[in-house]
């Protein structure tokens, strides 16, 4: 915003610095590049490899007759794999990987950089896709918890590779041969893909398929998660399907196997503080006070306290996990009614699964948006994984939120109007 009133401060001077910083993730070189060309030269700012790009990131809807309805009638559905999703920049055969959250990754998957320097015909492109871990006997795909054993690791990383191989799985192109194609339709990406990667047993095109009607996406869904996978990404294939670098927004959309009894989805948010524990938890954290994110103020909204789902070996690693991010009192991007007795930098990020999403005066995430005097909670939440590959502001938007309450209530509705009519 301050580069953007320094040089005109006009909607479009905005757009065109936020899209040049989405290229390369690097405000410094943004900045240069204004202060000696002007923004002509912000206005024509190609991608670079070697300096990653910032994500396109999903929206989730709960339903397959929603998702065909925003989508245009028609989706193109890959496997959602649970893995640690991959930037891989290639150049004269040099290649290089970046995680979700930019960080370069090489050093701990040199295996995934050495099989996708053999895959890839093109002297230089980015492409993206998932690192899954697979069982080097069998095949099968493991859960995410799997590959992220192998995150930070320093030592041993050629031995862990042997035990815990990993696929990549590629889902999109953004730049090949000094061509940028983060404005090009999704299906030309799609076909580039296909021409550039050779697919061997290390290096895979994601599994996908055209749908056109609620049953195909259902029984799509189905297979993926037969098959090991967290459900299904639904996208676009409109003339405006672009990669949008650095946005979330309804062009892919997330869709999840969901539970009886449970949310369709779980939710990704960020540790806020801590409550000290009792009892076999003396000596640890008995909970963690949780949030999710507000993308518009840059804030971090309460939403639950997590003590459910975590192992003995995870609670005696929780004070060293965060003793870096304790801070005095409670931070200025929090905003939040509990009094936590440990306050945390928001920093860490956390898979959570619930019950249901409800209203409470306790918390502040969404609050009087739903009901006056009353914010959103999670019923039942227990942890599902520690999400190392993501920033805090990769976290789950309270926008996200307040469409899975609603998405919830609708199910519920629907449920009950078919017991009665059943009765």
């Amino acid at each position: 915003d301050a580069l953007a009133v320094a040089f005109g401060g006009t909607k479009e001077v905005r757009e065109y610095i936020e899209r040049a910083y989405n290229l390369c993730s690097d405000i410094g070189r943004v900045a240069r590049v204004l202060a000696e060309e002007g923004i002509d030269g912000v206005r024509k700012f190609k991608i670079s490899v070697g300096n990653p790009i910032r994500p396109m990131l999903a929206e989730r809807l709960t339903s397959a007759e929603e998702i065909l309805e925003k989508l245009g009638g028609v989706a193109f559905i890959e496997y959602k794999y649970d893995g640690i999703r991959i930037q891989a920049h290639i150049q004269d055969g040099d290649v290089k990987l970046f995680s979700r959250r930019l960080e370069n990754i090489t050093s701990q998957f040199p295996d995934v950089a050495k099989n996708i320097r053999e895959a890839v015909t093109a002297r230089e492109t980015i492409i993206e896709g998932e690192g899954v871990a697979v069982n080097p006997d069998t095949g099968e795909m493991l859960p995410f918890q799997m590959v992220s054993h192998r995150r930070g690791r320093k030592y041993d990383v050629e031995e862990i590779a042997k035990e815990l191989p990993v696929v990549f799985f590629a889902f999109d192109v953004l730049y090949v041969d000094g061509v940028d194609y983060t404005l090009t339709p999704f299906l030309k990406r799609r076909e580039t893909l296909s021409k550039i990667l050779r697919e061997t047993d290390w290096v895979k095109i994601s599994m996908h398929r055209i749908a056109k009607t609620p049953d195909e996406i259902e029984k799509y869904m189905s297979e993926a998660v037969s098959n090991g996978c967290e459900g299904v990404m639904c996208k676009s294939i409109q003339n405006d399907s672009i990669y949008q670098a650095g946005a979330r927004g309804f062009l892919w959309i997330k869709y999840k196997r969901s539970y009886k009894g449970e949310l369709a989805d779980t939710l990704d948010l960020v540790a806020i503080g801590a409550f000290y524990g009792k009892g076999k938890r003396a000596g640890s954290y008995g909970a963690l006070l949780m949030a999710a994110y507000d993308d518009e103020k840059d804030k971090f909204y309460s939403i639950c306290k997590l003590g459910s789902g975590f192992t003995d070996e995870d609670l005696q690693k929780l004070p060293e996990i965060f003793k870096p991010y304790i801070i005095p009192h409670k931070h200025a991007r929090v905003d939040t009614n509990m009094e936590a007795d440990v306050w945390f930098i928001p920093k860490i990020v956390l898979e959570v699964k619930a019950d249901e999403i409800t209203l409470s005066p306790l918390h502040t995430c969404g609050y009087g948006i739903i009901k006056k005097d009353a914010g959103l909670a999670l019923r039942f939440p227990r942890l599902v994984n520690f999400r190392t590959d993501k920033s805090p502001e990769q976290a789950s938007t309270i926008k996200e939120v307040i469409e899975m309450y609603y998405s919830q209530r609708k199910v519920i509705t629907e449920a009950k109007e078919k017991t009665i009519e059943e009765a």
